[in-house]
């Protein structure tokens, strides 16, 4: 049954004991999303999504999580499952914000520079970083890399 909004799906996570046991041997190891990830062969923000639940693990990458954390491969099978997403917390509301204040300056620049194109979110990369600015400041970075999509014109024009 699909929940009544994101919030009350939270309350209910599903694989909320697997995800609290697997972030318990995460924390055991001392190793951080960045060093799990790179000893994985993965990113590490994908890695930190898949550890709230949010994504998607191909099998040779749970065995290979599993192996790192020095689990058995039945402890993280349940990552091999495609998951509900979304979520209420305020980062994440905040990353809404952004969208839906510079979505449509960021499409337009799309546009004007790639053509009558999208960006993809399969073909897709992302990147997040906390760094200090000269005035002392924490910034955040974010970085999206998407491929370019132009739209297909197949068929007779409007398709």
């Amino acid at each position: 049954m699909t929940p009544m909004s994101n919030a009350e799906y939270l309350t209910r996570l599903q694989n909320s004991e697997e995800l609290a046991r697997l972030k318990e041997a995460k924390r055991a190891s001392g190793l951080s999303y960045e060093q799990l990830a790179e000893k994985i062969g993965v990113n590490k923000v994908w890695l930190a999504s898949a550890f709230e639940g949010q994504q998607y693990v191909p099998e040779e990458y749970c065995e290979k999580l599993a192996d790192a954390l020095k689990l058995s491969p039945s402890e993280t099978a349940f990552l091999n499952a495609h998951p509900y997403k979304g979520n209420t917390d305020p980062i994440l509301y905040r990353l809404h914000e952004v969208i839906d204040t510079y979505g449509p300056a960021i499409k337009d620049i799309i546009h004007e520079q790639g053509g009558n194109a999208i960006m993809s979110a399969i073909d897709f990369g992302l990147d997040v970083d906390v760094t200090e600015d000269s005035d002392g400041n924490h910034r955040v970075i974010i970085k999206f890399d998407g491929k370019l999509l132009p739209y297909a014109k197949k068929g007779k024009y409007p398709w």
